[in-house]
């Protein structure tokens, strides 16, 4: 678990100085009579306008860079509306997230609400539970989250590919790199798409140049034998990697811990992956990041995880985190019967495709 990507203010204030300004002009319908709304520069971090709702209506008017990834932010309403500062007028309706303006910028309003929207409608209905209620549901919202995640993946990248000869896919690229990673998105820029030269794409670049020379150090594992370790499994018993890998089965050996909200948000898929594949030779090594007993063996009962779980209770000072650099979590390593290192970082539909590859239907 980490954050992916830095903004460097140096590189973004002087992007920002040399910029070609034009006009902006967002008319706003709104129900929050006496609300607030602002205008959020993606690539400077800052508010640089703000109206007051009167009437069921809003103006904002000003200059702002050419192409910037504008945010219009509701106070009292938790949705905003993305556009790119074209010169060209929008209107916005707050109530509904629909904008009309230029055929970009109402693909891209169109895109955020129909990828990004099933999520965001999801966490909210969550939050808005009892915490009671939250506890009582989680295997099935982990479940549904599971399938929205997956879904919102695969739109994410046909939106890509579609859209790659414009601006808006710098919108969502930050997004892209954390459900595809680091490398994905470095590959995305490698055919120079009208998106890559794009302030805010430009501004990622460093970060993820350096994210991508740590999955190449990873990486460097893939096509190596494991290296052995030996943890405590819940009981206090110690067991070393070894009395499960290299033994006939493919090993999926992932790193996690019940701290990690990303860790149990995938869960649900790397528990679906177990389930299809076991029977046919699949087999899984849970190596924990946690530093407490507790609350380790009780993530392990919620979130239904029936197979080895072995941890030295050291956090990110776990023999783990040594022998294969994890810096992040999660992580994992796919394994072959004969204990030669296949694949790293699994995620999502990428496992399901890997163990597709190895097992079938």
């Amino acid at each position: 678990m980490k954050k992916l990507i830095v903004f460097a203010a140096l590189a973004m204030a002087t992007v920002t100085a040399q910029a070609q300004q034009v006009k902006y002009t967002i008319n706003g319908v709104s129900s929050d009579n006496g609300g607030k709304v602002y205008l959020f520069d993606a690539l400077s971090n800052t508010n640089i306008d703000s109206a007051v709702v009167k009437g069921g209506k809003f103006l904002m008017k000003g200059t702002a860079t050419k192409d910037a990834l504008l945010n219009i932010r509701p106070t009292n309403i938790d949705w905003n509306t993305m556009m790119f500062n074209d010169g060209t007028p929008v209107t916005v309706n707050i109530n509904d997230s629909t904008l009309k303006g230029s055929p970009l910028n109402e693909r891209l309003a169109r895109y955020d609400v129909d990828i990004t929207g099933p999520y965001t409608r999801m966490v909210k209905e969550i939050m808005a539970m009892p915490e009671a209620e939250q506890e009582t549901k989680k295997e099935e919202w982990g479940a549904k989250a599971n399938k929205v995640v997956m879904k919102m993946t695969e739109d994410m990248n046909d939106m890509f590919d579609k859209e790659s000869a414009t601006l808006i896919p710098a919108a969502f690229f930050g997004t892209y790199c954390n459900l595809w990673g680091a490398e994905a998105g470095m590959k995305r820029l490698e055919s120079k798409p009208a998106f890559a030269s794009h302030p805010l794409v430009q501004g990622m670049l460093k970060g993820l140049e350096a994210e991508a020379a740590r999955e190449a150090k990873k990486a460097a594992y893939i096509g190596k034998q494991f290296t052995d370790l030996e943890e405590a499994d819940v009981d206090g018993n110690m067991h070393k990697l070894s009395e499960y890998v290299g033994r006939g089965k493919w090993v999926l050996v992932d790193f996690w811990a019940s701290w990690c909200g990303p860790c149990r948000a995938e869960m649900p898929n790397v528990v679906e992956a177990y389930e299809k594949y076991h029977a046919k030779g699949f087999d899984i090594v849970g190596l924990s990041f946690d530093n407490k007993k507790e609350p380790w063996v009780k993530a392990i009962a919620d979130l239904k995880m029936p197979w080895v779980h072995l941890s030295d209770l050291k956090g990110w000072r776990t023999v783990a985190s040594g022998v294969y650099e994890v810096n992040s979590i999660p992580d994992n390593l796919l394994i072959d019967p004969q204990g030669k290192i296949v694949a790293r970082g699994l995620r999502a539909q990428g496992l399901h495709q890997k163990l597709k590859e190895i097992f079938g239907e």
